[in-house]
């Protein structure tokens, strides 16, 4: 054997091995599949599903299988819609929602459904120009937090079988059509204007309430001090007229002396220059009353 023929055998046995080295390292580059934590990977196997494969490493069978579909299962957020619904009471308003959602099962995002994002957003907005047609204008104001967990728990439930999870379902806001803002400001104002009407009206009523009872506590006091008045003079008519009983005319005369003094002494305490004219008998009445009181004594 010649030298060209052993370069050549060197030469073809190596090529031999240099091709299934090279066989090798394909086979496991396109055996070996790394997926990233934020993704997972739709495997085919000759157009039919094979498997799904999660974050981190991951093999397959060189040439038989294939990744056909790459999901990002990040969390994602539906550009803010606006679409016009008619509440209960027919009044147009513009609803503006806002949808958050992630893919949680990719293979049946991936053959159930082509377009995911036009696919929620019309399903929002079926289910809010649905729930909103149920309730009156003041309820969709008042009771939003409510409104927007029915929409969370619809949306949920329609896209389940998109492999879907829809993490948050907003209602940014309410708008209404200017003729119908101005006819509730309308409303609004007349509302105000009849309740401070109404609370004047009820402080009069109160301050009128108030008065007839200070007139009416007024008169049970008058009443009350002449009772107690009269039952004072009663009671001492009733001493008066006891001793009288017990000792005669004398008790009745000393009573009687003893008012006159008390009327002249008041006389005698008159405020400014006065001229004051006695009875001929005041003499009497003092000297009376000093008998009846050594006569009592």
């Amino acid at each position: 054997m010649n030298f060209g023929q052993a370069l050549g055998s060197f030469i073809g046995g190596n090529g031999v091995i240099l091709a299934l080295a090279v066989f090798i390292i394909i086979c496991v580059m396109l055996g070996v599949r790394i997926v990233p934590q934020s993704e997972k990977h739709v495997v085919e196997r000759f157009g039919r599903l094979r498997a799904v494969l999660g974050p981190g490493i991951n093999f397959i069978v060189p040439f038989l299988d294939r990744v056909a579909h790459k999901i990002s299962i990040l969390e994602r957020q539906l550009p803010n819609a606006m679409q016009d619904a008619i509440t209960a009471d027919n009044v147009l308003v513009k609803v503006e929602t806002s949808v958050f959602y992630r893919i949680t099962e990719p293979e049946k995002t991936v053959y159930r459904i082509r377009d995911v994002d036009a696919a929620i957003a019309t399903t929002v907005a079926g289910i809010v120009r649905s729930e909103i047609g149920k309730m009156e204008l003041d309820h969709v104001q008042s009771n939003r937090a409510q409104l927007i967990e029915k929409v969370r728990e619809q949306v949920a439930a329609m896209v389940d079988d998109w492999g879907i999870e829809v993490t948050r379902a907003e209602i940014l806001d309410v708008n209404l059509d200017e003729a119908t803002r101005a006819a509730m400001l309308q409303q609004l104002n007349a509302e105000r204007a009849r309740r401070a009407q109404v609370t004047e009206a009820e402080g009069k009523k109160r301050a009128v309430e108030l008065s007839a009872d200070a007139q009416l506590y007024a008169a049970e006091q008058q009443a009350k001090a002449k009772r107690i008045t009269a039952e004072a003079e009663a009671f001492a008519t009733s001493v008066i007229a006891e001793a009288i009983q017990k000792n005669g005319l004398e008790a009745a005369q000393y009573q009687i002396a003893m008012k006159q003094v008390e009327a002249l002494v008041a006389v005698g305490q008159g405020a400014g220059k006065q001229t004051v004219i006695l009875p001929a008998n005041v003499l009497e009445a003092f000297g009376d009353a000093f008998k009846l009181v050594k006569g009592r004594g």
